[in-house]
């Protein structure tokens, strides 16, 4: 009997030690069956990038005391001026030197007579000139009675075209696409979907063995390097990964939505929702903001000006453009063609100009117009040349000595990855950036971009790019980006 008891007492002990072991398990691993597929709408199915709320513009607190300064003291030493008034004077000396040449070398065959006095210390070949100064009066005396009128008629009718095209082109350009302008608030719900490709890596990796079973160390080994493929980096990726752990450590796992909010958790906390995300591009004390748009050659620096310009045109704001970015064909065309479209004005120098000369005019003009914000496109270059990143140092030296420097955004490539962090760490010593943009965000980028540039150099994200179109710019938002990564 009790041979009997003792079997039954160890038997109990049996089955408590393998129940208090099962549940330990199940508190350290993460194992449950999927749920039934049901049907996603588009938006689900592509990310639903969501913004809640509107652009963030706020005015930059100026320092009167050194706009006054530079303005008494750079009259004498305006070079940028001075740059532009002769650059102004020599077209028309330029264009009457060489007919005046012209018509000098062209008088012994026109004025034969007064040649003949002026020639005359020359008199060896008399009878060969002659000959051939009367052949050619012959076949000339025809061809200059009938150029003159031409010429006449051409500069009249000339002036006449022109004076007929100037009224017409700023009545029916401008007023077409202030209609089609949308509001931010409006148009912010349209930006949706557009990371579709985004929320691979992050999304449907991660999130796939989170959800695969158990949760051993190589498993976490391998979520860590699906962050870093990612481009989260190796500092971001660590502390994710800590956090998560934690996190399932403490609270357990039963459904794959848990585990999915506490990625969310560790994801918004490393992307630092605390920072100042507002552009500061609205007046102050009656002075224009002024805004300088940076980056290299291909990240949509010119379109993310345009865009730029016309979200502030549509909240009622008066915006002035500067093309500093002579480099680049068609570069300054392009953004005119934006300022038409918004309905903005639009300061352009000569190609080759001195991208310096041509931004403080864009800030004079602004000043003289009272502008609400001035927004230069600078000239592209690549972060590894010191020689245009000196004269991209020497545009905001020559604009401070008009008007203080309010903003100047980056604009990064997402799908340059870790090459774009190399790109904001020195364009950041040289010009001093105070926000981010991140482009094309609709191809084939990885997101993880934004967690390295604002832990390292500590400079938020500011707006994204979300696509082509003229609407297609956005606020960065936090949780709205994270929950698009995540799908």
């Amino acid at each position: 009997m009790t041979y009997v008891i003792i079997a039954v007492v160890l038997l109990l002990l049996v089955v408590a030690f393998i129940a208090i072991g099962l549940k330990r398990k199940n508190t350290k691993t993460v194992s449950f069956e999927k749920p039934e597929q049901k049907e996603l709408t588009q938006q689900e199915k592509s990310g639903n990038y969501q913004v809640k709320s509107g652009f963030n513009f706020q005015p930059a607190q100026k320092e009167p005391v050194l706009r006054e300064q530079p303005a008494e003291e750079n009259q004498p030493f305006d070079l940028p001026d001075a740059s532009r008034e002769v650059e102004s004077e020599q077209a028309p000396f330029d264009l009457p030197e060489t007919p005046r040449e012209s018509e000098e070398e062209e008088a012994p065959f026109d004025l034969p007579a007064s040649q003949r006095q002026e020639e005359e210390p020359f008199d060896q070949p008399e009878p060969e000139l002659e000959q051939t100064f009367e052949e050619l009066e012959e076949f000339e005396e025809p061809h200059e009675t009938e150029p003159e009128p031409t010429p006449a008629a051409v500069e009249q009718e000339a002036p006449a075209e022109a004076t007929e095209q100037q009224p017409a082109a700023p009545v029916t350009e401008p007023e077409k696409p202030r209609e089609e302008i949308a509001p931010a608030a409006g148009r912010i719900g349209r930006l949706r979907g557009r990371l579709s490709r985004s929320q691979n890596v992050i999304g449907k990796s991660v999130l796939g063995m989170l959800t695969a079973g158990d949760l051993d160390e190589d498993a976490w080994e391998d979520i860590e390097a699906q962050l870093i493929q990612a481009d989260l980096g190796v500092k971001i990726t660590t502390e994710v990964v800590e956090q998560l752990r934690e996190k399932i450590a403490e609270r357990g796992v039963e459904s794959e939505a848990q585990a999915r909010a506490m990625l969310r958790e560790c994801l918004v906390e490393a992307c630092k929702p605390e920072m100042d995300r507002s552009i500061k591009a609205m007046p102050y004390e009656g002075k224009p903001a002024v805004v300088l748009v940076v980056g290299v050659n291909g990240t949509g620096k010119t379109t993310t000006t345009g865009k730029l310009a016309r979200v502030l045109v549509s909240m009622g704001h008066k915006v002035t453009l500067g093309a500093a970015d002579t480099f680049r064909a068609a570069a300054a065309d392009q953004l005119e063609t934006w300022g038409r479209r918004v309905g903005a004005n639009t300061v352009r120098g000569a190609e080759g100009a001195d991208p310096a000369s041509v931004a403080f005019d864009a800030v004079a003009r602004g000043v003289e117009e009272q502008a609400d914000v001035v927004v230069i496109d600078t000239a592209g270059r690549l972060h590894n040349s010191s020689n245009l990143m000196d004269q991209l140092g020497k545009v905001k030296r020559v604009v401070e000595k008009k008007a203080k420097v309010d903003e100047v955004l980056l604009v990064l490539d997402a799908t340059t990855g870790q090459n774009g962090l190399t790109q904001a760490r020195i364009f950041s010593d040289v010009v001093q950036i105070s926000g981010v943009v991140l482009t094309k965000l609709d191809g084939t980028a990885k997101g993880g971009i934004v967690f390295q540039v604002q832990d390292e150099l500590g400079v938020p994200v500011k707006l994204v790019g979300l696509g082509e179109g003229a609407d297609d710019l956005a606020p960065f938002e936090v949780e709205g980006f994270v929950d698009a990564l995540l799908g």
